[in-house]
């Protein structure tokens, strides 16, 4: 009975334990905040286990970040960290949720242009060249949302899953840093659920299903389009027949509609010329 019991003690002390965490990475980073419930909060944002840990310094203002490099990193960490109301050095809060926090948290906003990038090594030898044009953060969230566009126009469910799928991946690798202060904000306002709603277009190849969650992906897509313009004009179109009205952007002033495709093609108009 006596073995049992120790049997039955470290088994329990054993699934205590937290799972350890394999190809671990640690790194430091600098998270805004004030006190004790700032702490708990980042902490709580950004611990998942056996996947992430993390202990923040509420003196040094510094998070100790240790981290899976193969299920996660610390961009995703640091990304729910900010959507939890928290200012870091790669990303900013949403506005909304810093004013959620209560008023004790409410420590000095980071600006953007204090927000810490990585150095620019100077090269070895100076070979002069013509200035790289400036690439657009969104260009390729752009470019997948219109295959996925294209695909919902030509009936075919399997492509239009894969280019969600794809819009999904490019939505999770912005380069924020590469976005002005306004766009930064903007951008991580919606974020969550443009992702959402991607993920949701990928998840099914039940075609219908697809358009119903392109509705709201292109809602989501339009309102991005407001702030962070593309390399092009674009075209807000509408279907008056489609539930009620719905709508989406195109490259091409020509209406090709994504929610009915072959069958009616040409069903709708532009509505707004967005450049």
């Amino acid at each position: 009975m006596k073995q049992l019991l120790l049997s039955m003690l470290l088994l329990v002390s054993l699934g205590s334990c937290a799972a350890p965490i394999r190809n671990a990475k640690t790194e430091t980073f600098k998270v805004a905040g004030n006190c004790d419930m700032c702490k708990n909060t980042i902490e709580t944002a950004a611990n998942k286990k056996g996947i992430s840990e993390a202990e923040w310094d509420k003196d040094t203002k510094v998070l100790k970040l240790t981290y899976d490099s193969q299920q996660t990193t610390a961009d995703e960490v640091l990304k729910r960290i900010a959507y939890a109301g928290y200012d870091n050095e790669k990303f900013l809060s949403p506005d909304d949720a810093y004013a959620k926090l209560p008023e004790c948290c409410h420590y000095d906003r980071l600006k953007k242009d204090v927000v810490v990038t990585e150095p620019v090594k100077e090269p070895v030898t100076e070979i002069s060249q013509e200035p790289e044009a400036e690439k657009n953060p969104l260009a390729e969230v752009y470019a997948a949302y219109f295959a996925t566009k294209d695909a919902l126009v030509k009936d075919d469910a399997a492509t239009a899953s894969a280019k969600a799928n794809a819009l999904a991946k490019a939505i999770k690798a912005v380069d924020m840093q590469a976005m002005s202060a306004e766009e930064h904000a903007a951008w991580m306002k919606i974020e969550k659920d443009l992702l959402t709603h991607a993920e949701q277009v990928g998840g099914t190849k039940d075609i219908g299903k697809q358009r119903e969650h392109f509705v709201l992906l292109s809602k989501d897509m339009y309102t991005v389009s407001k702030t962070i313009k593309a390399d092009q004009t674009l075209y807000y179109q509408h279907c008056p027949m489609y539930n009620g009205g719905a709508d989406w952007l195109s490259k091409e002033n020509a209406v090709k509609n994504p929610y009915y495709g072959s069958s009616m093609l040409t069903c709708g108009k532009t509505t707004e010329t967005i450049k």
